[in-house]
């Protein structure tokens, strides 16, 4: 039985599915998720983060709820891990949400985590400072891409 990937989406590529430097990949990906490719997650704070986004970005996000995404609920683990982050400023405190998202991939052992994010987590130094951390946490390294990396859908190449 082939497990199909786990993927945490943050609200980047939500709202990318608007963008024209990033639609043709984030609706990639909604299409991956649509016809079962991969299995998105998402976590509550996705869901706070939509909730003051443009109207067209908390429809997308309906439409990503139609695929019956594993919603991750924020725990004691996810706040410890996050904070980590935060205190050995890898983010600074205003960027908490973004601690959050990686904290949520980690915690819950997503297979990746897709963000058009470039500054504060589909970056290089970034990612390898959350892993530091990540195992050092006894928790497993986290892979985090960009959609246009993961996509099976959205350009001529495939």
């Amino acid at each position: 039985m082939n497990k199909k990937t786990r993927i945490y989406v943050d609200t980047s590529v939500i709202g990318g599915c608007f963008d024209p430097e990033f639609e043709i990949w984030s609706n990639g990906l909604f299409e991956d998720f649509k016809t079962g490719i991969y299995l998105p997650v998402v976590s509550e704070i996705v869901t706070a983060e939509i909730a003051d986004a443009p109207i067209e970005v908390i429809s997308k996000y309906s439409q990503l709820l139609d695929y019956n995404p594993e919603v991750l609920e924020l725990n004691d683990e996810v706040f410890e891990l996050a904070n980590a982050y935060l205190n050995r400023q890898i983010l600074s405190e205003n960027f908490l949400d973004d601690a959050r998202h990686i904290a949520f991939a980690t915690v819950f052992e997503v297979d990746l985590l897709v963000s058009w994010n470039f500054k504060h987590i589909v970056h290089y130094d970034k990612i390898r400072m959350f892993n530091s951390i990540n195992l050092e946490f006894n928790y497993k390294q986290i892979n985090i891409y960009s959609p246009r990396e993961v996509t099976k859908h959205g350009s001529e190449d495939n």
